[in-house]
């Protein structure tokens, strides 16, 4: 391994937000993104209790569930801020921030997917579960006309 590639895996405030931003954005168009949010999530979590990332407040959610009002909570990790999902005590200690600024955006960032995760990982202990891709299909079956499907 050269230099450069050890030492974008050191669990550094600025590796892991840029590692949260790549996997954040591949799980957005991801077929089955459910592994990369829990890393998000579970990294922004340990983030904040080793005060590497701080709660800021609430945000009115872009894209509602079932178009009912919801909110989010905004963490800022480094120059880059995240949302992740709410707790009751959120709601007690952080304040609403009211609708989210469409103007501030997180820095561009170029980390592959693959180092990205493989960061988080290391960082948070979670494991990727295989799944078989291969799923048997069975070929449709005609029966002549007349003939019963029973």
């Amino acid at each position: 391994m050269d230099n450069r590639t050890n030492n974008l895996l050191e669990p550094t405030i600025q590796n892991l937000s840029q590692a949260i931003f790549t996997v954040n954005r591949h799980a957005k168009t991801a077929i089955n993104p459910k592994f990369l949010y829990s890393l998000k999530k579970t990294a922004l979590n340990k983030m904040i209790q080793e005060k590497k990332a701080t709660k800021i407040g609430l945000h009115f959610s872009r894209n509602p569930k079932f178009s009912q009002q919801q909110s989010d909570v905004l963490v800022e990790c480094g120059d880059y801020t995240f949302h992740i999902p709410p707790t009751k005590e959120d709601f007690e200690h952080l304040p609403h921030l009211g609708h989210l600024d469409q103007h501030s955006r997180n820095p561009k960032t170029r980390m592959s997917l693959n180092l990205a995760k493989q960061l988080l990982i290391n960082y948070t202990g979670l494991k990727e579960e295989k799944k078989n891709q291969q799923t048997l299909t069975q070929k449709p079956v005609f029966k002549k006309l007349g003939d019963s499907f029973f």
